[in-house]
């Protein structure tokens, strides 16, 4: 800081204001992206997590509207038909939604098991083979199980990830405010304090007289 001794007291506080604002500059940035991460996270949880779950909850409740159907008595084979293969269809339909989200590794592969166990509901029914329709709907519900899990599991993570970004931006937000009263104080500091002034004697002429 030696170098600095040349300059005014203004120039030093403009420079030390310019580094002030740079680090402030580089801290909202890093502040804006971390809200931007925030914002994906959050629209995660809502579109692939929230939305998932209300699939899975139609999915289960076209399963046990199959189910039952397949172990009641008071239908016969045609109208037991009828009815699993319409709840097949509500399935089938569910199935295009849920293709729209986004989908980790795991939950493709459960969902590929799901599909599967539909797909045996499906040949079961052709074949009125209504025992192995009620299996195979508890597969497909078990599978859904594991799907809930994954969802939750998912959901917590995004939610974590986000509470750290939220505490990182709030330690950002109180080093800007730190930084702005330290800023504050050295530049009124600088700007206030005077200079010494060099007296410098000019020895008068000796008097001839």
């Amino acid at each position: 800081m030696k170098y600095l001794k040349k300059y005014s007291n203004k120039i030093k506080a403009a420079f030390v204001l310019l580094i002030v604002m740079f680090i402030i500059l580089l801290s909202n940035f890093n502040t804006l992206q971390n809200s931007k991460k925030t914002n994906e996270n959050i629209n995660a949880i809502y579109n692939d997590r929230l939305v998932v779950s209300r699939y899975i909850f139609q999915y289960a409740n076209e399963l046990y509207f199959i189910k039952a159907n397949a172990v009641e008595t008071k239908l016969n084979d045609t109208q037991k038909k009828e009815q699993i293969i319409a709840a097949l269809k509500n399935i089938k339909n569910i199935d295009e939604l849920y293709l729209k989200t986004v989908l980790t590794s795991k939950e493709k592969t459960s969902f590929a098991a799901f599909l599967a166990s539909c797909s045996a509901i499906n040949k079961d029914t052709q074949n009125k083979n209504w025992n192995q329709v009620s299996h195979s709907g508890n597969q497909a519900l078990q599978t859904l199980e594991l799907l809930s899990q994954i969802q939750s599991k998912e959901g917590k993570s995004k939610l974590t990830n986000s509470n750290t970004l939220y505490n990182d931006n709030n330690i950002l937000g109180q080093l800007q405010i730190a930084l702005l009263v330290i800023l504050g104080g050295i530049s009124l500091y600088l700007l206030m304090a005077k200079k010494n002034k060099i007296n410098i004697k000019i020895p008068e002429p000796q008097s001839m007289n």
